[in-house]
């Protein structure tokens, strides 16, 4: 039983570290979101962390315009990253977890 027992907390903690490894490597991913009509550009990390924006001459005319397009674009960005952030961590989460009898019922 103790043994059972040890062998999970073993799993437990290897799988935490990998958590660890993957929130660290997804710093280095990175995602790019553009206007719908290519005027800006985000380049955000999987961990939301914006790296670059790029603006076209033509919006930086307009102050209020270029406000509407950050907006959309860096929200568009955060939802992206956010996907791909939940994904991969879900992903390594469940790759780790030992065999606890009855928690495949909450699949």
């Amino acid at each position: 039983m103790f043994g059972d027992m040890m062998g999970m907390m073993g799993k437990l903690k290897e799988a935490q570290k990998k958590v660890e490894e993957t929130k660290i490597r997804l710093n280095t991913v990175l995602l790019d979101q553009n206007s719908n009509d290519n005027l800006l550009k985000v380049t955000i990390t999987a961990n939301r962390e914006v790296k670059n924006i790029t603006i076209a001459d033509e919006l930086l005319a307009d102050k209020e315009q270029l406000e509407d397009y950050l907006i959309l674009t860096v929200n568009k960005a955060i939802a992206k990253a956010t996907e791909v952030n939940k994904a991969e961590l879900a992903a390594v989460a469940k790759e780790g977890m030992p065999d606890i009898p009855g928690m495949d019922l909450f699949k």
